[in-house]
């Protein structure tokens, strides 16, 4: 199983890459949907990395891939600038999903 990095900055990309993770760096939507395709065509990668401000520009994408049952797993990073997601994010997920305050 491979795991392959979609990010929008070389510092992310440089970094995977320390960690055997091969990627790419796009910025546009157009790419990053050229790229989506690529990978969707793909056999054998199990997880797909991409960093939070790309994953917003193609959401609708993204949760289609999440809902399907077939891989790959995606998993959305913050950047080298931090996440984009509020403090209480894991709180607030968690409470809207079975309704428990923590």
């Amino acid at each position: 199983m491979r795991i392959f990095l979609i990010s929008d900055n070389t510092h992310t990309l440089a970094g995977m890459r320390l960690a055997g993770v091969e990627g790419v760096v796009v910025h546009e939507r157009e790419e990053i949907m050229h790229e989506l395709k690529r990978i969707r065509e793909e056999k054998g990668l199990g997880i797909l990395i991409i960093t939070e401000l790309l994953a917003e520009k193609i959401a609708t994408e993204i949760n289609e891939m999440k809902l399907s049952k077939n891989p790959p797993i995606i998993v959305e990073i913050p950047d080298r600038h931090g996440s984009r997601r509020s403090s209480d994010f894991l709180t607030r997920y968690i409470r809207e999903s079975i309704g428990l305050k923590i």
